[in-house]
């Protein structure tokens, strides 16, 4: 163990979880003049991408466990975003879809994910926005390898 202390500036974790919360934050300011709940974010962008997925295919994605992701698209079928519907093939299945109302979010929702993004990297210094980005992708590999 280390005899010195760890200072929360000094503690990549520590940072990124700040700006996890600095970002969700933002965002839930931007999502509540949709009224829509900041948690819904990585169900819509996944089901955006891709439609009809079940809902372990939709936790897999968002990286969401199942209990949670669960509570979510029971709230977000309550606010009109989802439909869960049969899956024609398996009977065992459901896959769930966007509804009209989470298709007309996608545009104004997209635009201020994008402008939270631009105005949080607009004065970085020391590398690029993309390399930035390149470098939490390789965080995060090398996190879920563990």
């Amino acid at each position: 163990m280390r005899g010195d202390t760890l200072k929360p500036a000094e503690s990549l974790g520590y940072m990124v979880n700040c700006l996890a919360r600095l970002y969700a934050r933002a965002m839930g300011r931007e999502m509540a003049r949709h009224g829509v709940k900041v948690g819904y974010v990585p169900v819509l962008l996944a089901l955006w991408e891709t439609e009809g997925q079940t809902q372990s295919e939709l936790a897999s994605r968002a990286r969401i466990e199942q209990p949670t992701m669960a509570a979510t698209l029971t709230r977000m079928e309550r606010d009109g975003l989802i439909r869960r519907k049969g899956d024609p093939h398996d009977r065992r299945a459901t896959r769930i879809t966007l509804t009209a109302k989470a298709h007309r979010l996608r545009e104004p929702l997209t635009a201020a994910g994008h402008a939270i993004n631009a105005r949080s990297v607009a004065s970085l210094k020391a590398i690029s926005p993309a390399q930035f980005l390149a470098a939490l992708h390789e965080v995060a590999a090398a996190l879920s390898r563990d």
